[in-house]
């Protein structure tokens, strides 16, 4: 089994910045991808990055290309999610999650989720 565990949540002003930290545990040699989607109250949980566990490939949400980037330290088995120009329409739950092939948009093909942290963006 694989445990995620969320961090870096938290409340800031419209153009601000945060990065979130998603630590992976037990056996995360089995895990290919790892992903980050939001989800805010009332909609859907939303595709935003994810990450090729092994060689480092990215992508991205065309909502959040050019202001996050999702980058993974192999040392500490952690993925970072750095967010830049915070917009109103970013506050969301944000959630971490992997899977054993490769990644998709689809939050129904990754079979382990962290806990959530939540990311407030006042305008």
């Amino acid at each position: 089994q694989v445990q995620l565990v969320e961090s870096g949540g938290g409340l800031v002003q419209a153009g601000g910045s945060l990065r979130l930290s998603c630590a992976a545990s037990g056996r995360t040699f089995s895990v290919h991808a790892i992903a980050w989607f939001r989800q805010a109250p009332g909609k859907e949980r939303a595709y935003i990055a994810s990450i090729n566990w092994a060689g480092g490939i990215t992508d991205y949400a065309d909502s959040v290309r050019g202001r996050f980037t999702i980058s993974r330290d192999s040392a500490k088995n952690t993925v970072h999610l750095q967010m830049n120009t915070l917009k109103p329409e970013d506050t969301a739950v944000y959630y971490c999650a992997s899977r054993k092939f490769t990644y998709s948009h689809s939050h129904a093909d990754y079979d382990t989720w962290g806990q959530g942290t939540q990311v407030t963006v006042s305008s």
